[in-house]
């Protein structure tokens, strides 16, 4: 077995084939061993509960929250913190014995189902068990492939656990699927159908979170939000955690220190329950990558309440937080379990004690088309698509990252035909998202759904447009998927759009490295998946013209 660090499970991998020495989002090859400990462990915890399911046994929601904890944590740019992640792993291997002794039958279980051992022997099991552990490579690249849709599948469900909404059958789906990426008698073909299947759990997961946070919230709505500062100190959130947003306004309400959102949590302002706190400021800032100079202009702590964690330059590492799933050596922490209420005291009480936040900015930016939101302009947008006042829409959702040919992305919104609308939800929009590109009789011609996590707002409105226009096929909507990704959440949206039959989406700025030459072509050959060309051949091929 390969001992040797290998990881290839974001865009920005080592030279699109995978990173050997360190990773390039900072994680270090003894956090990159213990991450794979804990993925191979968590998977023999699942085989476990898998067979337990089978016998007729219940599963208690504590163990469900834990695979999908433990598979959050692996994400990257979540938890660089070797200490906590040995913590979880033995917590798995506790529990794993506890659920071994329920069985009434437990012949037959994968090795990773059984092993277990002092902490001692972590490392030397962890170089056993990484991801060139599978020698075929087809077979490496789809129990990888099913791997990290299930690791976005968790952070979907783990959002939604946070507000006390779980799903047994994604649960149950869930571990059943990372125990057969054990299984050495399942094919290129088995495997395959378990890809496909994945993504219709994905868009089940996703479900659960809409629904969770529309319970808990309200349904988004059009807003426009704040992209300067005031003069009172402030607190900066990042990440995805809307539970934790809310207990940190909650806390911070009377206190004197404003609650600024960045990145991923923008979206947080066109949630109507938060609106009623007066000291919720505004963004600050732009998408996850450029944290290191925008952090330490803010003067204030920040709480990073989901993965986006770059590692912290020393001007600010004494303001950096974290929680969750989220770890950073040197960093302070906060912990907090499912339905537990956190106590933000420390870091509101470091806030009170920090200059108000450099402007980086002036202005405002609009969001909030989430499903809801759009359904109540329909005969709007359908009048415009029937007139050709709106000749197509391209979902220009996903990831932003650092890479230089991300600009891509800018010049593609910036060339866009004017009758042509953007749909988008997650950090890839701050790529145009400031950009004035107008409208369209009233119709912005950017509609921003949210996050990476309200992706499924945009299979809704896709397939509420097929219904409304009549159509069999969801492909022959005026739609284009021109798809940024970066990390696992996106591999989840990526399934969940082939389980609904969505074809030929433009997939970049690379395609994944996890995808063997085989597993490519079949994506290729059966879902159209394409990566990207330059700005004037993509235009031409979404729209006839450069």
């Amino acid at each position: 077995m390969n001992n040797q660090m290998f990881c290839f499970q974001c865009q920005e991998t080592a030279g699109c084939k995978g990173c050997t020495v360190s990773g390039v989002c900072g994680k270090k090859p003894d956090v990159a061993a213990m991450q794979d400990l804990l993925v191979y462990v968590t998977k023999g915890l699942s085989a476990v509960t898998t067979r337990l399911r089978a016998e007729g046994k219940p599963v208690s929601p504590e163990v469900n929250h834990l695979v999908t904890l433990n598979l959050f944590t692996t994400i990257t740019n979540a938890n660089f913190d070797r200490a906590s992640i040995m913590e979880s792993v033995q917590k798995t291997l506790s529990l794993k014995q506890r659920l071994l002794a329920e069985l009434s039958d437990a012949s037959g279980l994968p090795e990773a189902a059984t092993w277990a051992a002092p902490a001692s022997s972590f490392d030397a099991k962890a170089a056993t068990v990484g991801v060139l552990s599978t020698e075929n490579e087809d077979i490496r690249s789809l129990r990888e492939l099913i791997t990290y849709g299930l690791k976005g599948l968790a952070a979907y469900s783990k959002h939604a656990n946070a507000l006390l909404q779980d799903d047994e059958e994604v649960d149950a789906f869930l571990q059943k699927a990372l125990s057969q990426t054990l299984d050495d008698s399942l094919g290129v073909e088995e495997l395959v159908a378990l890809t496909l299947e994945t993504g219709k759990y994905g868009v089940a997961g996703m479900a659960l979170l809409d629904k969770a946070n529309t319970q808990a919230y309200g349904n988004p709505e059009v807003t426009s939000v704040d992209i300067g500062v005031r003069k009172n100190p402030g607190i900066l959130i990042s990440g995805h955690d809307l539970r934790d947003l809310e207990m940190l306004l909650e806390q911070t309400a009377g206190t004197g220190v404003d609650v600024y959102t960045h990145s991923e949590m923008l979206p947080a302002h066109y949630y109507p329950a938060f609106k009623k706190y007066p000291h919720f400021a505004g963004n600050y800032g732009n998408a996850w990558w450029k944290q290191k100079e925008e952090f330490q202009k803010f003067n204030g702590p920040i709480l990073m309440t989901t993965n986006c964690v770059v590692p912290p330059a020393a001007s600010y590492v004494d303001r950096l937080w974290t929680t969750g799933a989220t770890g950073m050596p040197g960093c302070k922490h906060i912990p907090g379990a499912y339905g537990e209420k956190k106590d933000f005291s420390a870091i509101i009480a470091q806030a009170r004690t920090c200059p108000p936040p450099t402007e980086l900015e002036t202005g405002s930016i609009t969001g909030g088309f989430a499903h809801e939101q759009v359904f109540a302009l329909a005969d709007q947008v359908v009048d415009a698509v029937k007139s050709g006042a709106i000749r197509k829409f391209v979902v220009m959702a996903g990831c932003d990252g650092r890479q230089k040919s991300r600009a891509y992305y800018t010049e593609f919104a910036e060339k866009l035909p004017k009758d042509v609308v953007i749909l988008t939800a997650g950090c890839a929009k701050y790529k145009y998202n400031k950009l004035d590109l107008g409208d369209i009789g009233g119709i912005p011609r950017v509609l921003d759904a949210g996050q990476c996590n309200d992706s499924y707002s945009l299979a809704l409105i896709a397939l509420k447009l097929q219904e409304i226009f009549g159509l069999e096929d969801i492909n022959d909507l005026p739609l284009a998927f021109n798809i940024a990704w970066y990390e696992q959440k996106a591999v989840i949206v990526l399934l969940a759009l082939l389980s609904l039959g969505v074809k030929n989406i433009h997939l970049g700025p690379t395609l994944p490295a996890f995808l063997s030459p085989n597993v490519a072509n079949m994506l290729v050959k059966t879902f159209g998946i394409t990566g990207i060309g330059t700005v004037d051949e993509d235009l031409k091929l979404f729209f006839g013209e450069a």
